[in-house]
């Protein structure tokens, strides 16, 4: 027995690497933007879920989002505005398979993205 661990002590040691390397995963930052195969319809129908969700004021003319003013832009920022509210989860980021996550920062300009 000397030089052996017992197996719950093993199992035990597992199930705490594991659930560290799930809490180091989860906690990573990341950004839920819209897939550019997505059709503009998809895109709309995103923006108007999301914008009815969250706080959208940013995409409207004169706020930091607006320009680029087109559909994949505003859908990117709504779908990630809506993403972030409701705590990251990979299943808030799907909207009908159009939704792509990511660990790169997509804020550009002054557009900061949540």
């Amino acid at each position: 027995m000397a030089g052996k661990l017992p197996t719950a002590y093993v199992s035990l040691l597992l199930i705490f690497l594991s659930a560290g390397t799930l809490t180091l995963v989860h906690a990573q930052k990341t950004w839920c933007v819209a897939k550019p195969s997505s059709s503009q319809a998809i895109l709309l129908e995103n923006i108007n879920f999301a914008c009815s969700q969250v706080d959208c004021s940013r995409l409207q003319k004169g706020g930091a989002c607006y320009s680029p003013d087109n559909a994949i832009n505003h859908a990117s920022v709504a779908m990630n505005l809506y993403f972030q509210s409701k705590g990251r989860n990979t299943w808030n980021c799907d909207f009908k398979n159009s939704g792509l996550l990511t660990l790169s920062d997509p804020s550009f300009g002054g557009c900061q993205y949540a």
